[in-house]
């Protein structure tokens, strides 16, 4: 997890072992997009927890097992994420979204959702905060 002004930090999300939203495991972007101001983070170093506030989150980092290619419904759309210290993401937003919101421009927009949640590589999955974000950037012309 990287934030603001610390840098990186290392350690665990705690997550409910059945989500509230969907049959399985709690997934750490919901952890993330709740209301509550704070998360707890298991941190390796020095080993102990600690409260983080959502809003000096930058991103989150982390590898998600393989799963098949995108159902049928998923909407995939390639971009590029420039933040506000300058580094550049490239990777893909795999999500499930309504036809009449189906642009890059209205999930971006999502007013409940202050994470978004980008595939940077066939496992590597960041999370990462709309404050933090200057511009995205796509090569199509449908965002």
């Amino acid at each position: 997890m990287w934030v603001h002004p610390e840098g990186q930090v290392i350690g665990s999300l705690f997550l409910r072992a059945q989500s509230v939203n969907h049959a399985g495991v709690e997934e750490p972007i919901e952890v993330l997009n709740k209301d509550k101001a704070f998360i707890v983070l298991d941190r390796e170093e020095p080993g102990h927890i600690r409260f983080y506030n959502r809003n000096a989150i930058i991103r989150v980092e982390y590898e998600e097992a393989a799963k098949p290619f995108a159902e049928a419904e998923q909407k995939i759309i390639s971009c590029q994420l420039t933040m506000m210290d300058g580094a550049l993401f490239n990777g893909e937003i795999r999500e499930t979204l309504a036809p009449d919101r189906a642009r890059l421009f209205d999930y971006l927009n999502h007013e409940k959702a202050r994470f978004i949640k980008l595939y940077t590589d066939t496992n590597q999955v960041y999370l990462v905060n709309k404050s933090y974000i200057v511009n995205v950037a796509t090569e199509t012309s449908d965002t």
